[in-house]
């Protein structure tokens, strides 16, 4: 009996492991490439609402990215060229969670280390403000995103949400490295649910953590 018990639990945890590797490490979103613009710069246009609202996880919090067609798709790969610069725009729909490392308040790697937000330009936020941040580790680049008005009227509700609804508009430019894969992600803890607001969306591709194709 305790062999017997033994060999479930070995095939229990075989079939996690698989599972696990099915869905985490094969399974994976659509790349979208940038839109290059007439100037040979390349444009990115994201969004960060404070719930997917879609299987398989509706009440995560994610990234979305729009097409070159002007799609919104669920997806957090992004293509672009190399040594090009790369002008972003975020559409930030979430409420504040706070940063517990208040140098990621601050703007790096951009140009002019700014961001616009609003029409604004800033060189960083209040760490309490932060929903979140695009941060690419690799090329030091970091923005943080604030958090919406925490009385709007009109939050957004279901992904994708539309510019009717509360949000702030963050633009700034980078220029994209040479050829490779780089990692980005959000470094605020606003995986709700989740131990110290961490795992979950944060450390899942197509959510709060994606990747930058450099070609």
């Amino acid at each position: 009996m305790r062999a017997l018990a033994v060999a479930a639990t070995f095939g229990v945890l075989v079939a996690l492991v698989v599972v696990y590797f099915i869905f985490f490490l094969e399974s994976g979103p659509a790349a979208i490439a940038a839109t290059r613009g007439s100037d040979g710069s390349a444009d990115l246009t994201l969004q960060t609402v404070p719930s997917y609202g879609h299987h398989p996880f509706p009440d995560w919090v994610s990234y979305m990215a729009k097409d070159p067609q002007g799609k919104w798709e669920h997806t957090t790969i992004f293509k672009v060229p190399a040594h090009t610069l790369i002008k972003v725009t975020i559409y930030q729909y979430d409420g504040d969670s706070g940063l517990r490392n208040a140098f990621l308040s601050g703007v790096s790697g951009t140009t002019g280390d700014i961001e616009t937000i609003n029409g604004t330009v800033e060189h960083g936020i209040n760490a309490n403000d932060a929903a979140h941040t695009f941060t690419i580790p690799d090329i030091d680049v970091n923005v943080p995103l604030p958090g919406i008005n925490p009385n709007a009227k009109n939050p957004c509700g279901t992904a994708p949400c539309s510019l009717a609804e509360a949000h702030n508009t963050i633009t700034f430019s980078f220029r994209s490295p040479g050829p490779g894969s780089y990692r980005w992600q959000c470094f605020v803890p606003c995986a709700a649910g989740f131990l110290f607001g961490n795992g979950g969306p944060m450390q899942t591709i197509g959510y709060m953590s994606g990747l930058i194709e450099v070609s």
